[in-house]
Parts: C-alpha cells; structure tokens; sequence
C-alpha cells in the first residue's frame, strides 16, 4: 500500500565545480494518512536536506517524490510553490512570523493565495487561534508574545489550510521544556484530529512523543522503528 508520502530511491547531490557530494543515497520511505514520525539524524545525516525534499522547498537530483499520488520530483518552482501552500504546513525553530501583522493576520497569511475573501479569512484564522489557545492575544504583534505563544501562532497558521502534511522542524528547539511541553500537547493533539504529522528533531526527549521514529545516517535510512510506548497527555486534558 503506497502512502500519502512515498520516496522512491531519492537522492541528492550538490555540486562544487565539477566534484558531487552526495547527501542522499537513495531513500525508499512511505508515510500514511495520521501516522506521527519522527524524523532523526546527527548532523550530516542528510535529515534537512530531506525535510526540504518533503516540503518540496528542494527537488531531489534523481529517484521520485509521490506525495498525495502527484509525483512533485521534477516540478517547476511555480508549481511546487502551489503544491506547498496546499499540501503541507510549516512549523519552523524561528517560528517565521512577520513583525508587523499582528498574530491574527499571521495565521491568515497562507489563505490570502486560495482567494478567500477577507472577512471568510479572518473567520478561519480565528478558528484555528481558538484552537492552539491564543483568542486573548489575537491582535498583539509577534514581540508582544512570548516564544511559546508564537510558536503557537505558527502553528495555527500551518494547519489553517488544511494540508495534508504538518512538517515541524525542531518545533521547541527555542524554547524552555515546560513550554516545549505544551507545545508537544498542541501538536500531539494536532494529530489526534486525523493530521499526518511528521516532526523533524535531534532531540531524544521530543521524539518519544511520535508512534513512529525514523532514523537516518550518512544519507541513508538507520532504522525505522513503531514507539512501541509514545508519551501522551491523557493524564494533563
């Protein structure tokens, strides 16, 4: 049974003149609808250059790329970029918010591409605000909010399109571990509602909270192994 994500012997190289280097060695994986994965790796494991193959900010140099049955591999820029703003929501480290909207229009932004019209847009942000907890600091502006509470915004703005796919990429590497803690809540609750959450991490202590944990080293898949006991909130709701 083929996934939502399936990588067919995808490689990646860069080129220095007329020396490769090779950071991906053919990677063969398949995520499904509501699985919840880990993705790890020291560093040179190739693990960001594979969670930019996945967001399709990056293209592999060969193999295939089928992500909800659209092979995106060998798709212009112009396409990939349609295909992102659909398909996947970005939760990133420095949390990627624009200073001068307040965390309401940040959680807007992505709708802005679909032609929603804007009272419809502000409507849905709110929803999703609601959401990750954050209705009583709407309208404040990303320095008025502390770390936790941006990174909730930016949460709220990968999952207001719906996508397929959340990507995190090292979602509490700012922040202290209470606040790290609750952020995991958000998203393990996130993925409880039906979303395909694939979390990209270096930390041993946030991938206990994934079902699923996939290793790589030196460009290739390590291991790939079910958490037989991923941490859970049932006894914190």
């Amino acid at each position: 049974m083929q996934g939502i994500i399936h990588l067919n012997e995808i490689r990646k190289s860069y080129f220095l003149g007329k020396q490769e280097l090779p950071v991906l060695k053919g990677i063969n994986l398949d995520v499904f609808k509501n699985e919840y994965v880990a993705l790890m790796g020291p560093s040179g494991s190739g693990k960001s250059t594979l969670m930019n193959i996945l967001g399709c900010l990056d293209s592999p140099t060969s193999g295939h790329y089928i992500l909800n049955n659209k092979d995106v591999s060998g798709m212009p820029d112009n396409d990939l970029a349609e295909v992102r703003n659909n398909e996947i929501g970005f939760v990133f480290q420095q949390f990627n918010l624009l200073p001068r909207l307040t965390a309401l229009e940040n959680v807007a932004l992505p709708l802005i591409y679909t032609g929603i019209p804007k009272k419809e847009r502000m409507e849905r942000a709110m929803e999703v605000i609601q959401k990750v907890k954050l209705e009583d600091r709407s309208h404040h502006k990303p320095n008025e909010l502390s770390g936790g509470q941006c990174q909730r915004v930016a949460i709220a703005r990968a999952i207001v399109n719906n996508p397929s796919i959340i990507l995190a990429d090292e979602p509490t590497g700012n922040l202290d571990s209470k606040t790290s803690y609750e952020i995991m809540e958000i998203i393990g609750k996130i993925h409880d509602e039906g979303n395909t959450v694939i979390l990209v991490t270096h930390e041993e202590d946030i991938s206990v909270f994934a079902h699923r944990i996939i290793r790589l080293r030196d460009g290739m898949v390590e291991s790939d192994k079910a958490n037989e006991k991923p941490v859970t909130f049932a006894s914190k709701v």
